[in-house]
């Protein structure tokens, strides 16, 4: 199930010659929009709340080491992206296999899910129940989507949705899959169901590479995807643009119906700057807090009705080389709390400077100030260490060093009542005609990194004169607009 917005399409200002532009985050969206505008003689500030570029797609250092916040794949089949992707950094880029599989019970399976993997390694009796549960989904859907376990159980089978989605995804969102939209699911999963796994899975077929979740391999930049940002900041200040890090904007300034000025928490103290257009990647609900004045009461209630899940990353350096071969690993077990491990020596060793040594990354999903965001960095190492050896992926023993990063709001959630929120405070947002939210938190939507640099490109194209629908803009957008791509105006747009 896929919402369609009933808001028309945002009335944007066009951008003039010289036209200073503020741009709110220095992550994927924010330094694509600002690398874009500023070759197009614009005049571009960047403001970064913190030390690091990138957002959730940075690279975190420690002693040497390098480690996403999250994986991050460079897989896209947007061409503008691409092509940036490789102005920015072309002789960066390694390829690397895919290969990421769930542990579940002791045991692995292949992630995306391979039929026959899957059945054989739950055991004939439960293979038979799953077969069974997926035959009786064909015949029987349920007529409403309206839910993550309504659409799930529809393409899989309720047993299997019980097995290998359902206890995973409610360790992620924190929330139960029946207050999860259905559109989530669509985004994150849209195209495969059990049906295509088995026809993906049979050896006369090559692997997919129309299905998003099919790909053998991809490209990721030798030193991680904050490589990436880090270049890119460099780009835009050497055309003339400004990237101001540790400058925290607290305020919006709004005057006429128009965005003036942001105001920003900075080292030195508070200082204002003035623009002509305001690009906003920061969370909706910060953005409209932001606002000065403050909108009606129903559009700051909406604001605040939107909800973010967060996210910490324990990184652990092992005394081993060689652990297991995945990229990630999809924990499935109850009993413990880790969401998904990475291995960076899987993803480039480049980012392991010590030979015979492992980097791992270990996944929480939390909310900010529960009991694992707030407990400590010594605490959340050993808890780490701890269930490393439960899973039997390696002996406590061999961790010889680790550290901890968190990253607030990392995914906007999708529940029951986010869409009419959402709704009400872009309705309110959209008759600002030089203030343009994109990006994942900037448009609260589950956009991965290709995409959330595809609405920035269009706001830009947008303020060149163009008519896009950045809102329409999901994570598998390229699948349902793939002939527009290609061919039609986006592709004929200038990217740099």
């Amino acid at each position: 199930m896929e919402h369609k917005s009933p808001l028309p399409p945002h009335r944007v200002d066009r951008l003039r010659p010289g036209d200073r532009v503020l741009i709110i985050g220095g992550g994927p969206a924010g330094l694509t929009a600002g690398y874009m505008l500023q070759q197009a003689g614009a005049r571009v500030t960047v403001f970064e709340g913190t030390e690091m570029l990138g957002g959730i797609s940075q690279t975190a250092q420690y002693k040497g080491y390098r480690f996403d916040i999250g994986g991050h794949r460079f897989f896209t089949k947007v061409e503008p992206v691409e092509r940036l992707w490789h102005e920015i950094l072309d002789k960066e880029f390694i390829s690397v296999p895919r290969q990421s599989r769930i542990h579940y019970r002791g045991k692995y399976f292949d992630y995306p899910l391979k039929a026959w993997n899957a059945l054989s390694g739950l055991g004939p009796i439960e293979a038979v129940r799953i077969v069974w549960s997926y035959a009786w989904a064909k015949a029987r859907p349920n007529p409403i989507e309206e839910n993550f376990e309504q659409w799930v159980s529809n393409r899989f089978g309720k047993r299997l949705y019980q097995i290998f989605f359902k206890t995973y995804t409610e360790k992620v969102w924190g929330i139960p899959c029946t207050e999860i939209r259905a559109e989530w699911a669509a985004q994150r999963i849209q195209n495969l169901s059990l049906a295509k796994a088995i026809i993906n899975a049979a050896s006369i077929q090559r692997r997919s590479t129309k299905i998003k979740s099919l790909i053998n391999e991809f490209q990721y930049p030798r030193l991680g995807p904050g490589q990436m940002w880090e270049a890119c900041a460099q780009k835009l200040q050497g055309f003339g643009g400004e990237v101001l890090m540790r400058h925290k904007v607290r305020k919006i300034e709004l005057e006429g119906g128009r965005a003036v000025a942001v105001r920003c928490e900075t080292p030195e103290g508070e200082k204002r700057f003035e623009g002509e257009h305001v690009i906003s990647t920061m969370p909706v609900r910060s953005l409209v807090r932001a606002f000065e004045p403050q909108p009606a009461a129903k559009i700051a209630q909406a604001a605040e009705g939107l909800r973010y899940r967060d996210f910490l990353v324990v990184a652990l350096v092992i005394e081993a080389e060689k652990l297991f071969t995945d990229n990630w690993i999809y924990i499935h077990t109850p009993g413990v709390k880790v969401g998904r491990i990475q291995n960076f020596n899987n993803w480039s060793m480049a980012m392991v400077p010590d030979k015979g040594r492992t980097c791992l990354g270990l996944e929480y999903f939390c909310f900010e100030g529960d009991g694992l965001w707030n407990a400590t960095d010594a605490d959340l190492i050993e808890l780490a260490k701890k269930e490393l050896g439960q899973l039997g992926l390696c002996d406590p023993k061999l961790v010889v060093d680790g550290t901890v990063v968190r990253m607030p709001k990392a995914y906007p959630i999708y529940d029951s009542e986010y869409r009419a929120h959402l709704d009400n405070v872009r309705a309110y947002i959209d008759g600002i005609g030089n203030l343009h939210p994109v990006g994942r938190n900037g448009m609260h939507k589950y956009n991965n990194q290709d995409h959330s640099m595809l609405t920035a490109m269009m706001v830009v194209w947008n303020m060149q004169g163009a008519n896009h629908d950045v809102w329409e803009v999901n994570t598998d957008y390229e699948y349902h607009e793939e002939q527009r791509l290609d061919s039609g105006k986006p592709a004929e747009q200038p990217v740099g």
